[in-house]
This record gives C-alpha cells, sequence and structure tokens, in this order.
C-alpha cells in the first residue's frame, strides 16, 4: 500500500486511493501497535472496513503474531489499550472509540492469514501476493488512438447507473467495424475494479457456433466470476444454466458478452435479470437491435460514426503517428477519410496501410480502392450480410447498386411489386445497422457497405457482365445492351438482341440522353416495376410493353407523342 504521512490529510488521501482504486486491502494485526494505540491507524482501520460494507471490497487481514479470537473478541492486551483511550474521554472521543472497536470486531472475523512467531514468513507472504494478484481484475489491451473515447464513455457509464442496486442490462449496437469491442473494452478497464467478480466473454459468435463453445464460455463465465477455475467442470448446457442460475443470483458481477448473434446462445449465457445479485451489470454487443430488444435489456446504446474532425484525427494517428497531416498530404488524408466514411475500422486499415508510403502510393492506391475494396475491411462488414435470408440479401443489393439515396416509399412500393415483403426487409436491415433512413425518409448506407454489395455482384460472373444480376456500371451496360464499345461522348444504340436474354428485368434506369433507340425494339417487361428512362427518344413506348407490375414510371425529357399504341395495364 502506499506510505502516508501521519495526520488528517493521511486519511482522507488513503480513503481516495481505496475508493479508486479498487484493489484488496492490506490490514495488518501487531501486537507492538496497540499499547501505544495509534489513532491513526485505528481511524485506517475504520476506513478499510468501511470500504468493504460500503463497496463490497475486498479486506485481507494479516494476524501478525497475535491470535484472531483475541482481536475478535478484545482481550488481553487490546481490553487494554482501549481502557486507557477511554479514561477521561469526552463523548465524541468516546463515539470514536466505539467505532475503533467495532470496525475490529468486524477484522477479526475475516479469512486472512494467521502469522505465528515459528512460521515461514516468506512463504506466506507468497501467498498473499497470489491472492492479491488473482483478486485485482485484469487490465485488457484497448487501443489507444481510438478518439473521443471519453465522451462515449460518460454517455454509457451513465446508462449503466453503476450507484443503483438494481442488476441492469445494456446492449451497444452498430455496425460492424464501428468500434463496438473497443469501446467495451475501454469500458470494462474504467469500471471494473467496483466489482469483486468480472468476465468478459470475447468472440462468442465464432466460438460458440456449437454447443461444445457455448459451454466454454458458460464454463468461462463461473471460472471468472466465483474465483473456482478447475473445481466445477460443465458437461451439459442445461447443467450450466443452473449453475450460473444458482452460483451468481446472490452475486454481484460485471459480465461482458461481446459480439453475439444467436437468441439461444444468450439466453443460455445471461438469461435473465434474476439469474443475478443486486448491483449486476450485463454489456452485450450485437450488431442486430432485434436480439438485444427481444433480450429485454435496459437501454440500447448505438454506436455513431467518429465524426469529420475525430476521423481525421483518427486515421492520421495511424497513416503519420500524429493527429494531423503530414505536409502534402491534407487533400489526400481527406479523400481517404470520406472513402471510408468515417468508419473506424476502416480508418484504421487504410491508416496503418498508407503509414511511411509516398504521395505517388497514396494516389495509386486510393484509385485502386475505387475499383476494388479493401477485403480486411469488406470481411468484417460481409458477416452481417451473410446473416441476412435471401430476400434480405436482394433488397439489400437493390439500395446498394440502385436506391441509395433514394425515398424509401417509393422504393417500398418498387419491391413489394417484386414480391420481396420490403416493409420486413427494410426493417431487418436497419436493425443490423446495414442501413438508415434519413428523417426526409431517403434510404442511407456506408460507402464501404456499398461497395462490398457491388463486389458481391461482380463476383457472380467477374469475367462476363452480362451473366451478373444487376448491371450499374457505365462502360458494363455498354458491353452488354448497345452494338458498339460506347463513351459518354458517342451515341448510344440499345438494341433488340440486348434485352432478348433478360427474361426477369426488374429495375431499368437510363440516366443518358444521349441513348437511341430502333423503332422495333422490345424488352422485357411483364416483371418490371421500376422504369426510369431520362431522354427516351421513341415516340412512344414499345407495342409489346406490359405494365402489369409497374410500379415506378419516370420518363424525363422524352419524345414521347402517346405512351403506347394499346392499354398499358391489362
Amino acid at each position: 500500500m502506499k506510505a502516508f504521512e501521519r495526520g488528517k490529510r493521511s486519511h482522507q488521501s488513503s480513503y481516495k486511493l481505496l475508493k479508486n482504486q479498487g484493489l484488496p486491502l492490506l490490514c495488518s494485526q501487531k501486537t507492538m501497535l496497540i499499547p501505544n494505540a495509534s489513532k491513526w491507524c485505528l481511524e485506517e482501520m475504520v476506513k478499510f472496513i468501511n470500504c468493504k460494507e460500503e463497496r463490497e471490497q475486498k479486506v485481507i487481514p494479516i494476524f501478525y503474531h497475535v491470535d484472531p479470537s483475541e482481536v475478535r473478541n478484545q482481550r488481553e492486551i487490546y481490553k487494554i489499550a482501549f481502557s486507557r483511550h477511554e479514561k477521561n474521554a469526552d463523548e465524541e472521543k468516546r463515539g470514536k472509540i466505539r467505532r475503533w472497536k467495532t470496525a475490529m470486531r468486524e477484522a477479526g472475523k475475516l479469512a486472512g492469514y494467521d502469522v505465528k512467531v515459528d512460521s515461514y514468513e516468506s512463504e506466506i507472504i507468497q501467498d498473499i501476493i497470489k491472492e492479491i494478484c488473482g483478486t485485482i481484475p485484469m487490465v485488457l489491451d484497448v487501443d489507444e488512438k481510438i478518439v473521443g473515447m471519453d465522451s462515449r464513455l460518460e454517455k454509457l457509464v451513465s446508462r449503466l447507473e453503476i450507484q443503483s442496486n438494481g442488476v441492469r442490462m445494456v446492449g451497444v449496437g452498430g455496425l460492424g467495424g464501428i468500434g463496438k469491442t473497443t469501446i467495451i473494452t475501454a469500458l470494462y478497464n474504467k469500471i471494473s475494479n467496483q466489482f469483486r467478480s468480472t468476465s468478459f466473454l470475447t468472440n462468442v459468435r465464432e466460438e460458440s457456433t456449437k454447443d461444445s463453445g457455448l459451454l466454454k464460455f458458460q464454463q468461462q463465465l463461473l471460472d471468472d466470476t466465483l474465483g473456482v477455475k478447475g473445481q466445477l467442470t460443465l458437461k451439459k448446457i442445461h447443467e450450466g444454466v443452473k449453475e450460473i442460475k444458482d452460483k451468481l443470483s446472490s452475486k454481484k458481477v460485471l459480465v461482458f458478452v461481446d459480439d453475439i448473434d444467436d437468441s439461444r446462445r444468450l439466453e443460455h449465457l445471461v438469461g435473465k435479470h434474476s439469474w443475478f445479485g443486486h448491483g449486476s451489470r450485463i454489456i452485450i454487443t450485437r450488431r442486430k437491435k432485434d436480439l438485444l430488444k427481444a433480450h429485454e435489456v435496459d437501454y440500447i446504446y448505438e454506436v455513431d460514426k467518429l465524426n469529420e474532425v475525430k476521423a481525421l484525427q483518427f486515421f492520421c494517428s495511424y497513416a503519420f503517428r500524429q493527429c494531423v497531416p503530414g505536409k502534402g498530404y491534407g487533400d489526400l488524408s481527406i479523400q481517404v477519410v470520406r472513402y471510408a466514411d468515417r468508419l473506424p475500422l476502416a480508418l484504421k486499415v487504410l491508416g496503418s496501410l498508407l503509414f511511411r508510403k509516398g504521395v505517388k502510393d497514396w494516389k495509386s492506391e486510393l484509385k485502386k480502392l475505387q475499383e476494388v475494396p479493401n477485403m480486411e475491411i469488406t470481411n468484417v462488414l460481409k458477416i452481417s450480410y451473410d446473416g441476412l435470408d435471401h430476400t434480405q440479401k436482394m433488397i439489400f443489393l437493390d439500395f446498394a447498386c440502385f436506391f441509395k439515396g433514394a425515398h424509401v416509399e417509393i422504393v417500398t412500393q418498387v419491391l413489394d411489386g417484386s414480391g420481396f415483403k420490403a416493409e420486413s426487409g427494410i426493417n431487418a436491415l436497419v436493425d443490423r445497422c446495414l442501413i438508415t433512413i434519413s428523417t426526409n425518409k431517403k434510404i442511407e448506407m456506408h460507402d464501404s457497405l456499398a461497395q462490398m454489395d457491388k463486389e458481391i455482384v461482380y463476383k457472380e460472373c467477374p469475367n462476363e457482365s452480362g451473366e451478373r444480376s444487376r448491371l450499374w456500371k457505365h462502360e458494363d451496360v455498354c458491353r452488354v445492351l448497345t452494338i458498339n464499345t460506347c463513351t459518354s461522348e458517342h451515341e448510344i444504340k440499345f438494341t433488340f438482341e440486348a434485352f432478348k436474354r433478360m427474361t426477369r428485368l426488374r429495375v431499368l434506369i437510363v440516366n443518358n440522353n444521349q441513348v437511341q433507340l430502333f423503332e422495333d425494339i422490345t424488352f422485357p417487361s411483364h416483371d418490371l416495376t421500376y422504369l426510369y428512362w431520362a431522354g427516351y427518344s421513341l415516340a412512344s413506348l414499345p407495342s409489346n410493353f406490359h405494365a402489369n407490375s409497374l410500379v415506378f414510371l419516370y420518363l424525363k425529357d422524352n419524345n414521347i407523342k402517346r405512351l403506347s399504341e394499346r392499354k398499358l395495364v391489362s
């Protein structure tokens, strides 16, 4: 323990240290202290016991050359010492003496170390050190470069309401790579010293796909919180559930469950508030908010992207090992931050990639990223995509390729027209933080996610654009739909053959008034729900145009004289 000078200030300083550090306390009892009865030592004893009772901190008494029963019952030399204190004492001092006696009596009841005259003190010291080290909460490794952490932690801590006595569960949600694990790791380091029993379960999604993995996490939870590693062995998941409920229902614990994606696993680890003792706090991270809501957490903290200033600082901490861009790299740095769209994972990966590279290399990497996304970023983001069902994936790919920034109500009708049950699918994407709906009802999504989706479509058939499910790039559309390779400077002619194989065309967007059509052109329209054509060159829609499924029709700057020779809708 830290040494203090005797006097009033030392009482305040030691008490503050004990409250803030949350470490086990060594309370030495020596016969040599009592005859002269140091008031300072006795006051320190009261502080130690108060910390134990008020904050549930552990106190380890060391009975040095004295029988614990003498301390507990205050016989022999202790009785004589307190008699001396009571002699000529006024009422105020008698009140202090009563507190000293109570504190000493409580200390004497605690299990500790009995150091007798003939004991091997070096061995006892080693045992004490071992116990202290096992009691001190571990400090987890956390990214020290992250900016804006203090304000996030302050908000999260306030939602935990640590001073309240009830059991509280808090969910932390957000897009993959947004920094959920980093934030809760920093949170653990900040508050774990206020709990005697803690457990931090990491990578739950990856490592609990089988029952054996889930059983491992149940085992870790019990080992961590009970301090009984090796003494309790679980064999079945239902056995683990019972042990957790039985053993932890009266124990104040701090538990972190990081990255869990299955309600069954969550139920078998931290099923209900009643599984844990008063004052317990359970923190759960999840990409899907619906799982957190279904688990009836008390509050969901959604992690937002960094603002532009903090995003630039964070990127620079990796790219330059300082918080500002290097000379000559200012504009390039801003371009990278915009490409990363302020996502911490992307900023970290790209900053590390560009560290110590020249301007020429930076420009080359930026050009490459526009065509091919960084796989380290994509692999993290794709976890959320892989968790979608088929219809949700179809909707998500449509958003990335065609409807990013579009009005959600129009898109909902278009998707419903294709039989996609849009409302359910859109809610699922919002819940997984894959898209957001702005206040003006526009569909928004992270640029890295949009690029990932387009890469998924590209990989459907890398060498033949006509075999892919969606086309959005100018050159790919030209290659598939025209008789000649085209550029923006040349007239584009769509041919009949171009559309012939598109038997399930759902969405057609032409935003180029240079497109020319042959009079006899036809295109499959039975499944067409969305038709946007700027500069439509013919006087009417094709004679065989079917509008049975059409939801949205927009012909801008057109030469239309009549929609069709026949009724559009049968």
